[in-house]
Parts: C-alpha cells; structure tokens; sequence
C-alpha cells in the first residue's frame, strides 16, 4: 500500500510542475507580447480613457483660466492701464502749467523790461532838461559874469587912461615949461593929449 501511495504522489508532484511550466510559459508569452506591442500611451483600447481624461483636464484648467488666473490677468492689465493713463494725463496736466507759468514769465519780463525801457527813458529826458535848466543857470551866471569882467575892466581902461592922460598933461606941461620957459595952459595940454589918445 505504501508503494501505491509514492506513485500517486509523484504522479502528482510531476503534474504540478508541468502545469507551473505551462503557467510560466503563458506568462512569458504574454509579457514578450506586452513587451512588443510598445507603450500603453499608443494602444487603440487605451485611447477612451486618455481621450476623457485630456477633456476632464482640459474643463478644469479652462475653469481655472476663465475664473481665477483671466481675472487677474485682466485686473492687472487695468491697473496698469489706469496707471499709465493717469501719469500721462497728469504729465499733460504739468506740461500744460509749465507753458503757463512760462508765457506768464515771458509777460512779466516783456512788461519789466518796458518799465525799465520807460524809465530809463523817463530818466534821460528828466536829467537832459535838468542839464538844460543847469546849463542855462551857468550861461546866465558865466554872462553875468563876463558883464561885470567887461565892466570891472572898461573901469579899469578908463581909470588908466585917465591917470595917464594926467601923467600926459603933467609930462608935457613940464617939458614945455622947460623947453620955452613959458607955462602953457593946463586945459590945452590935456585936450592935446587926449585928442592924441583917442
């Protein structure tokens, strides 16, 4: 009975293993077969599922983009806009005051300078007519002046040719009382002598 049973059982062991080869042979076959198809990512059967995956993707990210991420884009575009617009509109704003003050500064210093221009021109004919008044104040005294020099030397002429008209008269008086002994009259004397003066 034993020799029975180690037949049985061997029997049993060889069967098991054959089919364990045969398993393994499938297996084998079946991975050289995977491996020669390629990637997964290629395979017709697996296209479904990616397809649905790529659109569930695609939803969510378009989701994320149309509400969250293109909000902020946009606000920041505004901003920066709004931004750009008010600097040039105040750029605008200041280059138009500074034109302002400038032909304000052209004004004033155009209205100086007529009031320099005025009262220098003030200034000359005020000092030429007190160079006139002036002027004729010292022609007026230089003629004053000249008159009573004219004068003082006309009395002086006639002082000195009175007084030699005199020492005349006595020189001839004398010489002639020397030369005839005679003592001519004093009167004929001087008008001799005068009429030689003259």
């Amino acid at each position: 009975m034993t020799a029975q049973t180690e037949p049985a059982a061997t029997h049993t062991v060889e069967g098991a293993a054959e089919a364990s080869a045969v398993h393994a042979g499938e297996h084998v076959e079946t991975t050289g077969a995977e491996h020669s198809a390629g990637l997964p990512q290629f395979q017709f059967q697996h296209w479904a599922g990616q397809i649905g995956y790529l659109l569930i993707l695609f939803v969510i990210l378009y989701i994320l983009m149309s509400k969250v991420f293109a909000p902020r884009v946009r606000r920041v575009f505004d901003e920066r806009e709004t931004t750009i617009r008010d600097a040039l509109t105040s750029a605008r704003e200041v280059q138009a005051q500074a034109e302002r003050q400038a032909e304000g500064a052209k004004r004033a210093l155009a209205e100086a300078r007529s009031a320099a221009q005025k009262t220098a021109a003030d200034a000359a004919a005020k000092s030429s007519a007190e160079a006139a008044t002036r002027r004729a104040a010292l022609d007026s005294e230089l003629a004053e002046k000249q008159a009573a020099a004219e004068t003082q030397i006309r009395t002086a002429r006639n002082t000195a040719m009175q007084q030699l008209t005199t020492v005349a008269t006595d020189a001839a008086e004398a010489m002639i009382e020397k030369v005839t002994g005679v003592k001519a009259p004093r009167d004929a004397i001087a008008a001799a002598v005068t009429s030689q003066g003259q």
